[in-house]
């Protein structure tokens, strides 16, 4: 070894020309999945950090739609201290200009916040008479300090505008501004009316050293009926934390991919400089060196350059979560932890060393295989089949990757389904290379020489066939993946939800105004069309009487988590299908039946007549599934995953929702005639909720593209690596093809056939294989629906295919321009 080390070194001193490729690919394919892990995991260490800020509180108790009794708040005060919040929608109007909107608001007691610091331009505490507005807020009602502002039905002035929020983060997704108001001065506001949907949350300061897990089973069993909902610091935002652990296990993904993208490249780099070394290598043969002595020469040559390229690339991808923090903080739920993420860069240093491992080994043991005389004749020998030992080192190295990716993932079938599809795609393209070299050689031959010559170059011994199907299949197929997916989130809002959208939604009307509502509407608004519909809110607590926090449910199971939406129905909702069991009569009268969303059912394993026990305002009410459907949330109408029969919940207090579609020119009526007559409504205009996920949607598609930029990266480097490897046999071909007559242009058309023909036929493939990976993703990754924009897909296969081609032609001037006596000298 260390004979073969010393060689190693001594020829390395000649500098890194050759292996250049190698560390290129490398630094971007370990670059990528470091900084992506790296920003994932500090988000999730941020999240952790900052449990108690995010929270509120050591444990949170959450209600629905009522508060709690002195004697519950006693016993939670009992542990710590206590701090009060109210969580509810309303309407925040500037009375000065008229100018009414959406808000969310949370009412806070004295005591808030417990963990953290407030702040805002008006001092550090929201006194009872006063609001703190969110920048966004007071923005749009033109509001600042000392002004006037109507919440509900209640004047207030404006205390300040939000600088600092502790638990900003663990409010979780919101479709208005924010404003924080006094918890006195909550119930003159009117939004509390019978059936208004708000939540009350109790927070507790623990003393420290406290097992927060044994406390919260304790409240649990002190209190099994009563409709709490309890939380601690270690989970603080479980929607948030869910949204970063999926997101980051489908970049990892992606950033895999490049790193086994940028392998390809690896196997060419490394083709392209042990085929420069072949004399070399024949000389020290003949000098009395073995296989052995070869191969570890140059494995020490290339394993030097792989560790120095994947350091390079750990130390950029671990400057992700600072530069993102820098550049992009307002983007994120919580700043990131900036200390070194060494689970993730010691993940993607293992993954670099693997991906070298396997792609170096094969041309590696190819090169050292060969005899002495055979290396001499290498650009017209048939390279030598590595041995088992090789293989097996290969297949072992392929196996860690997989088993690495496994334990990291938190949703296994999805990795196995994504890398048993890039598997595929690899045995695809390489049983695809080698069905174009066997038609190739049994095709009729063209009487066009050029054309003749063209054909020849995809069979011929030595031919780049199979690296360069490799690399324009790989290079194509991630284009059209991510066109496709591209496309869909351009055209997801703006091709299917404004032609379906209503005007406006409108939220807690009261109970015995909605005759006075539907009057109201029609006086400023005549021909509006108006779908009213029952509202209630409240949790699952058992399904077949196994209490929901006792179920083990993967993130399928969103309909367990926190309090859903519930309504009741005679007829059939439209934007529904029927997908199992019957609809109930419209004249139902029985014991509680219930209809719920098919995709809810599956996930839970139920079926017709299962039972789920849904607590509403501390009742709790069990109901048997009479059937399931299927939703189209995309209609933007009022869709309940849990819808019950007539009979059940109308005795409950609750009020009222509606849509309301009307002209633009009658939007600016609709908003001011309910504000004057339902103060305590909250009305939302359509427009406002499509922006805002049209932004969640384009910081998504923002993410994605930032991370396949380095494997776009890395198909390049792929396509060069193969290029790269064949380039000696190329230059051999010219000098041979210009000694018999040809001219450089003739030959540049024979090469330029050859491209052609080969991107012709994998584009077709590229296409159709991005389109299918494309599909998977939105539908199965981000549960969107499928509305592809067909001609950027298209167009952007077709565009990397000419680039690729010219990339093809450039890569093979220097094989052009060779002068024949220059070469057959180096011969």
């Amino acid at each position: 070894m260390s004979l073969a080390l010393s060689l190693a070194l001594r020829e390395l001193r000649g500098g890194l020309q050759g292996l250049r490729l190698l560390a290129v690919c490398l630094i971007l394919g370990v670059a990528a999945l470091a900084g992506v892990g790296s920003l994932s995991s500090a988000i999730s260490a941020g999240l952790a950090e900052r449990g108690q800020l995010i929270l509120g509180g050591d444990i949170e108790a959450r209600l629905s739609g009522r508060f709690a009794t002195e004697d519950e708040v006693a016993q939670l005060a009992a542990l710590g201290p206590v701090s009060e919040v109210a969580k509810l929608r309303g309407m925040a109007s500037n009375p000065a200009n008229e100018e009414r909107t959406y808000a969310e608001i949370k009412a806070i007691d004295a005591n808030w916040p417990l963990y953290g610091s407030f702040r805002m331009d008006g001092g550090d505490r929201v006194e009872p008479g006063s609001v703190a507005l969110s920048t966004a807020l007071a923005d749009k009602l033109a509001l600042r300090t000392g002004d006037a502002v109507v919440i509900g039905s209640l004047p207030l002035k404006v205390g300040g505008i939000i600088v600092e929020e502790p638990d900003k983060a663990g409010d979780g997704l919101g479709f208005g501004p924010n404003l924080l108001m006094a918890r006195a001065d909550l119930e003159a506001t009117g939004l509390l009316g019978p059936g208004s949907q708000y939540s009350s949350r109790y927070r507790v300061r623990l003393p420290p050293g406290t097992d927060l897990a044994a406390t919260t089973k304790g409240l649990e069993a002190a209190a099994p009926d009563a409709g709490f909902q309890f939380r601690d610091a270690t989970n603080g935002a479980p929607s948030t934390q869910r949204f970063v652990n999926n997101l980051g296990q489908f970049l990892t993904l992606v950033g895999l991919t490049a790193l086994v993208v940028s392998g390809v490249g690896v196997a060419g780099g490394v083709s392209a400089y042990l085929g420069a070394r072949t004399r070399t290598i024949a000389t020290l043969k003949t000098l009395g060196a073995d296989s052995a002595l070869v191969r570890a020469i140059y494995l020490w040559q290339i394993g030097l350059v792989t560790l120095g390229a994947i350091v390079v690339g750990l130390g950029l991808g671990s400057l992700a979560p600072w530069a993102v923090a820098s550049f992009a903080a307002d983007s994120l739920p919580v700043p990131p932890s900036l200390t070194p993420q060494w689970g993730a860069l010691a993940a993607s240093a293992a993954y670099g060393l693997l991906i070298a491992l396997m792609f170096a080994l094969w041309p590696l043991a190819e090169a050292a295989k060969m005899p002495a005389a055979r290396l001499y004749r290498s650009l017209t020998e048939r390279k030598a089949r590595p041995g088992g030992g090789t293989i097996a080192v290969i297949v072992l190295a392929a196996i860690a990757i997989v088993a690495i990716t496994l334990l990291r993932a938190g949703d296994t079938p999805f990795v196995f389904a994504f890398l048993g599809a890039a598997i595929g795609l690899v045995l695809l393209l390489w049983a695809l290379a080698s069905g174009v070299r066997a038609v190739a050689a049994r095709a009729p031959r063209p009487r066009n020489m050029l054309l003749r010559l063209a054909l020849g170059n995809l069979h011929r011994p030595g031919a780049p066939t199979r690296q360069l199907v490799m690399a324009l299949g790989l290079g194509l197929t991630l284009f059209a993946t991510l066109a496709t997916i591209e496309s869909n989130f351009s055209g997801q809002i703006n091709r299917t939800i404004p032609d379906k959208a209503p005007s406006f939604f409108v939220i807690d009307v009261p109970r015995e105004g909605i005759e006075g509502f539907r009057t109201a509407i029609a006086g400023v608004a005549p021909g509006a069309e108006m779908t009213v519909v029952p509202s209630l809110r409240g949790p699952v607590t058992a399904v077949n009487g196994v209490p929901a926090g006792e179920i083990k449910a993967n993130d399928e199971a969103w309909i367990l988590r926190g309090d859903r939406g519930l309504s009741y129905a005679a007829e059939f909702p439209q934007a529904n299908t029927l997908v199992s069991g019957t609809w109930w009569p419209k004249d139902y009268a029985g014991p509680p039946l219930i209809s719920l969303d098919d995709d809810a059912a599956k996930a839970l394993g139920l079926k017709i007549g299962d039972s789920l026990t849904v607590s509403v305002l501390g009742v709790e009410i069990e109901a048997k599934i009479a059937s399931t459907r299927k939703i189209d949330w995309q209609s933007l109408g009022f869709n309940f995953a849990i819808l019950f029969a007539p009979g059940a919940l109308e005795a409950a207090p609750h009020g009222w929702m509606a849509t309301v579609a009307v002209e633009p020119a009658q939007e600016r009526g609709v908003q001011r005639v309910v504000g004057q007559t339902f103060p305590t409504a909250s009305i939302i205009r359509v427009k406002d909720v499509i922006g805002q996920v049209s932004e969640l949607l384009a910081q998504l598609s923002a993410a994605i593209r930032a991370a396949a930029s380095v494997t776009v990266a890395a198909g390049i480097a792929v396509l060069i690596g193969a290029l790269a490897s064949g380039a000696r046999a190329r230059t051999y071909d010219a000098v041979l093809l210009k000694l018999l007559g040809a001219t450089r242009g003739q030959v540049a058309l024979a090469t330029l056939a050859e491209y052609l023909l080969l991107a012709g036929i994998v584009s077709g493939l590229a296409l159709a294989l991005g389109t299918g990976a494309g599909w998977f993703v939105i539908t199965q990754v981000f549960s969107l629906e499928w509305e592809p924009i067909w001609w950027p897909v298209v167009a952007t296969v077709g565009l990397g295919a000419v680039v690729t081609v010219l990339l093809g032609l450039a890569g093979s001037w220097s094989a052009l321009s060779a002068r024949p006596n220059a070469v057959l000298r180096g011969l």
